[in-house]
């Protein structure tokens, strides 16, 4: 039931755009035997079909900006790819290390953003 509690509440974190990999990956870390490399490879597979059914509900919506995507997909296909590159070579509790030190910064970005009125 945990698991099932925590692909939920990831997968609506997805969904809404915040990246249910701040949920899922921590999980995966503190409660298997899994490694950070193996969590976010995980978490990327398991992303494929949440970002699908949300890229579907913005796209009807009318939400996303369609002459934006070419470029941020092809940029974005190149950072992945390097980035996997990259991660695959470190050890475990570095990337991990980096990982919270990514979730330290955005946490406190959204704590003391103003919106922009």
């Amino acid at each position: 039931m945990f698991y099932v509690l925590v692909g939920l509440l990831s997968g609506v974190l997805g969904g809404m755009g915040i990246g249910g990999g701040t949920i899922l990956i921590p999980a995966l870390i503190m409660f298997t035997n899994l490694n950070q490399q193996q969590s976010q490879g995980l978490n990327l597979l398991c992303f494929i079909p949440a970002a699908l059914v949300a890229f579907i509900t913005h796209l009807r919506g009318g939400y996303i900006e369609t002459k934006f995507c070419m470029p941020l997909i092809i940029t974005g296909l190149l950072g992945a790819l390097l980035g996997a590159s990259v991660a695959v070579k470190m050890p475990s509790s570095f990337l991990r290390r980096l990982f919270g030190i990514f979730l330290l910064f955005m946490a406190l970005y959204e704590f003391f953003y103003k919106e922009k009125k």
